[in-house]
């Protein structure tokens, strides 16, 4: 029994004085936004790759998931308000840069119990109606011990972009889950999550997979997205710098 609580008392100590460092690395969960921010004058590359699955998925498609290249850079020196912006590069794609930022407070920033809060938008792109997505969202994440991570949040985009892609209606709003958790009973090096976006648009998907950090700078995910629409899954492999 002593070990048990001593087992316990550790991880518990682990994730209090770690929870600002582990999550610091992504912007996003896997396929979602996150509640994540880079530091003040900290610029984020990351180049993330597609490849489709066609066993769960309509055999025969002929057409390719871009490869998005961002960069991302905090922009506040306030440790209580932060804030990011950055842009995407999606590769091939016609009028392929796309913007993105957020504002919002980390966790116990307002309270010593205070969720952390973001507030941001994506996809804000310069061809209308082709890559103005124009999505705004809102989140809230809280840390629990042992649990690991949990944020939820609602998002909503452009009406004639997002639709249901059976039917060709507007899908262009819906919610934001996800889960995720640093593993050190195996390494502090691995990191494991899920998460979801709602509406059966091109957006829509469940994510599940798992990063492994090479130094606190770099790390990669290894994962899988599986479409709420019917199209194909892919597998992605998303490489983080932090500079």
């Amino acid at each position: 029994m002593k070990s048990i609580q001593k087992t316990t008392l550790t991880m518990l100590v682990f994730f209090m004085m770690t929870s600002s460092l582990i999550y610091a690395t992504p912007s996003t969960i896997i396929w979602i936004p996150s509640v994540d921010f880079q530091g003040y004058k900290s610029f984020h590359l990351g180049i993330d790759n597609y490849a489709y699955d066609f066993k769960s998925g309509k055999p025969g498609s002929g057409t390719a998931f871009p490869t998005d290249l961002g960069l991302t850079v905090g922009v506040l020196p306030d440790s209580i308000v932060q804030a990011e912006i950055g842009f995407d590069y999606m590769t091939p794609q016609h009028s392929p840069f796309l913007l993105n930022a957020k504002v919002g407070f980390p966790e116990g920033a307002l309270t010593d119990w205070s969720p952390a809060i973001a507030v941001g938008g994506f996809g804000f792109g310069f061809l209308k109606n082709f890559t103005d997505y124009n999505i705004a969202y809102g989140m809230v994440s809280r840390t629990f011990p042992i649990l690991g991570r949990l944020e939820v949040g609602y998002f909503s985009g452009n009406k004639k972009l997002l639709v249901d892609l059976s039917t060709g209606k507007a899908d262009n709003s819906g919610v934001l889950l996800s889960w995720d958790r640093m593993i050190p009973e195996i390494s502090d090096n691995l990191w494991l999550a899920v998460d979801y976006q709602g509406t059966k648009s091109s957006f829509g998907a469940l994510s599940y997979g798992i990063a492994w950090s090479f130094s606190k700078n770099v790390s990669v995910i290894f994962a899988r997205d599986v479409f709420n629409a019917d199209i194909p899954s892919t597998f992605t492999m998303q490489l983080d710098i932090n500079i």
